[in-house]
């Protein structure tokens, strides 16, 4: 292969990467065997995926290319049949002695012997060299570094180990470059050109040049009608043709009664600009001809070209194949436009963590709030007057379901997923956590009145919607019970349940087109369904972005769909679809490399997106996958959470942000200063960034009311999950990582303590622990042994652990409430998550234990067993899935790998992690274990349990 065409694999590696194809760019990096990704190599190697480790070493190097090589192979191989006898699976350990390292018998038969005689021990570290060995994860570490030695020095993998220092984009750079040069080479080089494909040369053709025609055929959707050819150009200019008529997709159909409209100026029409636009962004001169490259297929294009000057590589062109540089920032490359509210004009204190809010659809200044402690509030944010406030009680007790009775007896913590105005302000409704969905009617001022309360999921009710199918207001709600149904929003009888999600609903997106009803679902598993108001099943199943927490809007002219969604290790995505299609049309780029948090987004004025990502506010032009701005603390808007909740009115003159402490806070535009003006007579400078505020603190939940002041398994609207996400530790970017302490503690002598009595609040001190994501429910809160960091479970089954720091306030680096401790994670951004499968979470009994030296933490959330390691968060194994579940769990205080497990069965474990063996079973309570301890000196293990007894 030539020079130019291994440099150009190089730059199709560096897109791929951009554009997250991770399998991809690992697949080409080993076909090809021109870049050796030691990073994707250990992260394999520490997962122990053996056969990928193999296959990719394969596009470098063989068994018998020379020693190096022999040796990396071997110590993979022997590393697989060392773990296959530590787990006593013979069976395997045999058929990895003949098929993989039998082939090192013709160098050294006398080690293959060896290696064969560990069969026949019943624990090989009785062999003296297998001695040392440890556990699972150190031994692959410890192999690893050899490993990387091996490689650093065969000279196979010589340089093939650094990637090539390449400016950011730089295909893309190249493909801009052509596309520019191109339009030079036209005869007669309009100025705004619309290029619809790579796949031959541009040129400018004559105005009424032919067109290509729509897709015609679609495996998902199958056979469509071909849409009617493009009509002459209209009088706007160049390359903008009138709308054609285009297919509704078939999902939106009735099968079996109803014909496929067309739709015009739908999603996939080419609409020209309208005057405004076209005056606030005026068209690249003719002197200066620039190429507008939109996306593949991208039918909304922007007509209004930002004149850009020539730099000294390229003559840069609008494009949707952006080109980033680095060391040019947002506000380098493009100027927000002054309709976007970026001026600080309100800061609201709502008493409990927003959690999800809604703008009054025409009075747009009234702001509707629910916070993680269910309570509701309605703000007058012209004048800052909190007009209603509630908290959460259910209206009628008796007519609930008895499974929410008793959820609610044993704990009535209870936060918002969802609120939302109807679509005409009369009414409002409320999605909570546990079952519930109350709907309110608002008379105006503070005249809110009761109106509906609905029994309406078993679990949490995740979204809500209102909609108007057949003409008849509905309210559409989804739930943890993997359905989503569809209630009369008058009297608050069922129409209809729509089943087919495999994972629990977390968003609904209802929506119409011409006289077609229909509602989008996204589940917990990625999918993405949409139903029409019958019962006939799901029209259609599609993968969302990200696999995880996704949920959808139109623009407010309901001609463009887009979806926001993060993914299990915090990549999150902003997409718009191809409805026809089923199809991504166009990828937003700009988010944090792992998102702190699920991203929660927004659309406005038909033309801009917004998403609260990395303690900031993020602008995208929906033509333009690049970022438009950022309101972040340098920027004006200080004290914001990870991934703040927002919300624009209607107009989109103001923005609501969730904000540390408590807060929203309230940004406007011109025309927003002038609607709140109304209201305080106030004089506001438009050009102002932002008004002044008093520096907030940390966003945070009370470490001590936690587990009564927080909620139940649950949702959080839009910007937090019931499952794991990657990179939900706040910015831990100055943070190193923790040493591991190498030998165990030896036991404190016994210690008198002295009893003090708390007579006065003036004895004690509070401190509030950083968040940076809902946090449903503290169900277990425990110091570490070495007192110098807090560990939570929250019922979500996700591990939390705040560390105080070393620093000039807290010189012994100790637990204290006078310096708040930072919420950590490794720098991998794994999180501590337990098994949750098949249970239901008001159901479960979260338990965990820390072992002595704080090394490694033992958990369970209702479903199977979790060994973690403590310093790199990750899973070290699993065990015993129920039935029965774990209740309670206790470290032996000598032997780490010796562990008590209380059942809900009533039973006791001894339990041997290392040989994966139950030695024991204690038998003598008659209900669920509630409390294990074993004794430091004697030998001794103390149990309770919930039938009130001690053995």
């Amino acid at each position: 292969m030539s020079s130019l065409s291994r440099e150009l694999v190089f730059l199709i590696l560096q897109f791929l990467d951009e554009e997250k194809f991770k399998e991809t760019v690992h697949k080409l990096e080993q076909e090809s065997g021109f870049f050796f990704n030691m990073k994707y190599f250990e992260d394999e190697v520490h997962s122990g995926n053996w056969d990928e480790v193999e296959k990719y070493l394969s596009g470098f190097t063989k068994v018998d290319d020379n020693r190096y090589s022999m040796k990396i192979f071997f110590e993979i191989r022997k590393q697989k049949y060392l773990e296959a006898l530590d787990k006593h699976d013979r069976s395997k350990a045999v058929e990895i002695l003949v098929k993989d390292l039998k082939v090192f018998a013709t160098f050294n038969e006398e080690l293959f012997k060896e290696i064969t005689q560990l069969l026949t021990l019943e624990n090989f570290r009785e062999n003296e060299q297998l001695s040392k060995y440890g556990d699972t994860k150190s031994a692959r570490a410890i192999m690893l570094v050899e490993l990387k030695k091996l490689i650093e020095a065969n000279p196979l993998f010589r340089d093939k180990l650094q990637f090539p220092h390449l400016k950011n984009s730089r295909l893309r750079t190249l493909i801009n470059q052509s596309l520019n040069w191109q339009h030079q080479l036209c005869k007669n080089p309009r100025p705004n050109p619309d290029i619809k494909t790579l796949f031959v040369d541009h040129t400018c053709g004559q105005p009424n040049g032919a067109r290509a025609p729509s897709p015609a055929n679609n495996p998902l959707l199958g056979s469509l009608p071909k849409a009617g050819g493009f009509p002459p150009l209209g009088a706007h200019g160049p390359f903008q043709p009138t709308p054609a008529p285009v297919p509704t997709p078939l999902w939106m159909s009735n099968p079996s009664t109803v014909t496929h409209p067309a739709v015009s100026g739908g999603p996939i029409g080419l609409g020209a600009p309208s005057i405004p636009a076209a005056l606030k962004h005026p068209r690249t001169p003719p002197t200066n001809p620039s190429v507008d490259y939109p996306s593949g297929d991208s039918e909304h294009v922007a007509k209004r070209g930002r004149p850009m000057g020539i730099s000294d590589e390229v003559n840069l062109p609008v494009n949707v194949l952006p080109v980033t540089f680095p060391g040019h920032g947002h506000s380098q490359a493009f100027n927000a436009p002054d309709d976007l509210p970026k001026t600080l004009v309100r800061n609201l204190t709502q008493g409990s963590s927003p959690m999800s809010m809604d703008f009054h659809p025409v009075q747009q200044t009234l702001l509707l709030v629910g916070t993680n402690v269910g309570d509701i509030g309605l703000w007058e944010v012209g004048s800052k007057e909190k007009l209603v406030s509630r908290n959460f009680k259910v209206w009628d007790l008796g007519a609930c379901s008895l499974p929410l009775q008793a959820a609610l007896a044993k704990d009535p913590g209870v936060s918002v997923n969802r609120i939302i105005w109807s679509p005409d302000g009369s009414l409002f409704g409320v999605a909570y956590s546990r079952h519930i969905v109350q709907i309110y009617s608002y008379h105006g001022g503070d005249d809110v009145r009761q109106h509906l309360e609905i029994d309406a999921h078993a679990g949490g009710v995740n979204d809500l919607a209102f909609s108007h199918p057949n003409k008849q207001l509905c309210v559409i709600t989804c739930g943890d019970d993997k359905t989503i149904k569809v209630w009369d929003a008058t009297n608050g009888t069922k129409q209809y349940t729509f089943e087919g999600h495999e994972a629990p609903v977390y968003s609904v997106c209802p929506h119409y087109k011409e006289n077609i009803q229909f509602i989008f679902s996204t589940a917990l598993d990625g999918k993405i369904k949409a139903w029409l108001y019958d019962n006939l099943g799901s029209r259609v199943d599609y993968d969302a972005p990200g696999r995880w927490c996704t949920t959808m809007a139109y623009s407010a002219d309901g001609t463009r769909l887009f979806s926001c969604g993060t993914s299990k290790d915090g990549d999150s995505y902003i997409v718009e679809w191809n409805e026809s299609e089923g199809a991504v049309k166009r990828t937003y780029q700009g988010f944090r490399k792992r998102s702190l948090g699920v991203v929660q987004f927004d659309t406005t004025k038909n033309r801009f997106l917004a998403a609260g990502d990395d303690f900031s506010i993020k602008f995208w032009d929906m033509d333009n996958v690049q970022l438009l701005t950022i309101l972040d603390a340098e920027g004006g808007l200080p004290g914001l959470p990870a991934s703040p909740r927002i919300r624009f009115n209607k107009d989109g003159t103001l923005l609501a942000v969730s904000a540390n402490e408590n807060s929203i806070k309230i940004l406007a535009n011109s025309d927003g200063l002038r609607l709140l003006r109304t209201f305080d007579n106030l004089s506001y400078d438009a050009s102002r960034a932002s008004e002044s505020v008093t520096k907030p603190a940390i966003n945070s939940i009370s470490a001590a009311a936690a587990a009564a002041a927080a909620t139940s398994a649950g949702l959080a609207d839009r910007g937090a999950s019931v499952v794991a996400i990657a990179g939900m530790n706040g910015d831990a970017r100055n943070m190193g990582d923790v040493k591991p302490r190498l030998a165990e503690e030896t036991n404190d002598k016994s210690k008198i303590w002295k009893l003090t009595e708390i007579n006065e609040t003036s004895q004690c001190r509070s401190l509030r622990l950083q968040e940076n994501l809902r946090i449903t429910k503290i169900s277990r809160l425990i110091y570490t042994n070495s007192g110098n960091a807090i560990l939570a479970l929250a019922s979500n089954a996700i591990h939390f652990l705040w560390k105080w720091q070393r620093n000039d306030r807290n010189s012994s680096g100790k637990a204290t409430a006078t310096v708040a401790p930072q919420l950590w994670q490794p720098t991998s951004g794994i999180l501590m998550t337990n098994d949750v499968a098949d249970t239901n979470p008001e159901e479960a009994v979260p338990c965990f234990a820390l072992s002595k030296n704080d090394s490694y933490v033992m958990s369970a959330s209702g479903g199977k067993i979790s060994l973690f390691n403590m310093m790199t968060f990750k899973t070290m194994t699993t065990f015993m899935p129920p039935p029965p579940a774990a209740t309670f769990l206790a470290f032996h205080p000598q032997d780490n790998n010796i562990i008590a497990i209380g059942m809900d069965d009533s039973t006791i474990q001894i339990y041997n992690v290392r040989v994966d063996e139950v030695k024991s079973k204690l038998k003598g309570h008659s209900k669920r274990i509630t409390g294990l301890a074993f004794s430091h000196v004697l030998n001794v293990l103390v149990s309770s349990g919930a039938d009130a007894q001690v053995f």
